[in-house]
């Protein structure tokens, strides 16, 4: 693959898939199950608003079925496949929102415990598409997906990385690439459960 300077490459193992699956799945609760904030600060220096606290809500974790079936797709058909199958994820596993947004839903949640007896939180949605990105054929929409990856200690607290426009693929030897469009992901400093 010809790397491009705009371009960051995560490689997560199939390992990290398989240690998702002992971790039990919980029902849609009517308030979120849990609640995190973050102060995300944009390290690429191209968005006009460089940092921003985002919260991020969790009503459920996604059940070992919807993983299996996601995992299924981008196995048999790639990338395309798990977009299709992520949009149809439902309900919504939570939500992401800063200050001044409504809010945009997550459809992927799941938890793996750490041997310091943290935890680490993998979430993925597919992203909207805006009428011009589509329109002018940009770059960007062959990264369909928003990526948060966040490490958090015992008592909570951690930081974590987004990434808003994500490339998933699988490679032959079942290691799941995930490439992220700018230099640098969106750094989540301050993480921390909120009450």
């Amino acid at each position: 693959m010809r790397r491009t300077p705009w371009t960051h490459t995560w490689t997560l193992t199939a390992g990290l898939l398989a240690a998702a699956a002992l971790i039990p799945a919980t029902a849609r609760a009517a308030d979120p199950l849990e609640r995190f904030t973050a102060f995300a600060v944009d390290m690429s220096g191209r968005a006009r608003s460089s940092a921003t606290t985002v919260d991020i809500a969790i009503e459920r974790w996604t059940t070992d079925d919807e993983r299996d079936r996601l995992t299924a797709a981008l196995s048999e058909n790639g990338a395309d496949s798990l977009l299709k199958a992520l949009r149809k994820v439902e309900p919504r596993v939570g939500y992401i929102r800063t200050a001044t947004s409504i809010g945009y839903p997550l459809r992927f949640a799941r938890q793996v415990p750490l041997p310091d007896g943290g935890r680490r939180i993998l979430i993925a949605t597919d992203r909207r598409l805006s009428f011009m990105e589509v329109a002018n054929s940009r770059r960007t929409v062959d990264y369909p997906f928003l990526v948060i990856d966040m490490r958090l200690a015992p008592d909570g607290e951690g930081e974590g990385r987004l990434l808003p426009l994500a490339r998933v693929e699988l490679h032959p030897d079942h290691v799941v690439e995930i490439e992220n469009y700018s230099a640098q992901p969106v750094r989540l400093t301050k993480v921390k459960k909120a009450d």
